[in-house]
């Protein structure tokens, strides 16, 4: 097995694209509140992303990743919300993972991988979703787009990762099984609390 396999495979265990949240999102089953919570807590998450793009020394990806922020708030704004401090103890737990995770080059590497990698698929599913079932306006869409078709992340990631000596490959493996359970968590978090 490659080191991309393996990365892969702990994604796998915690692929988003199951989600029950996700899911329901594609369906049009996902009430409009949840999707609220979803663009006020998870903004939060997506705002500590350019900081590990930072920590892997990649200025110019950490700038694109800040602009990503403000079409996040547009998101939310079509859903008459704002990104704010998360509340959903989940969705806590997430971003105090990527703080942490986002503050060392080799954890950095391996928590990004855990987010870009599925960022593609996920963001092609809910466009999907929201054109289909959402009666949001054309603002609230951009970041979806964006992230769509832009797969080169997870590529320079794995890239990095190559450079790594062979002793920080398990340090950015583990960081890309807790990014993937952080992740899978704070949907869940969301699930509970907008769905149960």
């Amino acid at each position: 097995m490659d080191f991309k396999q393996a990365l892969d495979s702990k994604i796998a265990d915690h692929n988003l694209l199951n989600h029950p949240f996700y899911q329901a999102w594609n369906t049009g089953e996902l009430p409009l509140n949840a999707l609220r919570s979803y663009a006020r807590e998870y903004g939060a998450f997506i705002s500590t992303v350019p900081d590990g793009w930072e920590a892997v020394g990649d200025a110019e990806t950490a700038a694109e990743e800040i602009e990503h922020i403000d079409l996040w708030a547009d998101f939310a704004t079509g859903l008459d919300t704002t990104v704010s401090a998360p509340e959903i103890p989940q969705v806590k737990t997430l971003v105090e993972t990527a703080n942490e995770l986002f503050s060392e080059r080799a954890t950095a590497l391996g928590a990004l991988y855990a987010f870009e990698a599925q960022q593609p698929a996920t963001a092609q599913s809910k466009l999907v979703g929201l054109k289909a079932f959402y009666q949001l306006p054309r603002t609230a869409e951009p970041y979806f787009e964006t992230h769509a078709h832009n797969d080169h992340e997870a590529e320079m990631l794995l890239a990095r990762i190559a450079e790594l000596p062979p002793a920080l490959q398990t340090t950015v493996l583990q960081a890309c099984e807790e990014m993937s359970v952080a992740l899978w968590n704070a949907l869940t978090g969301i699930h509970d609390a907008e769905c149960a």
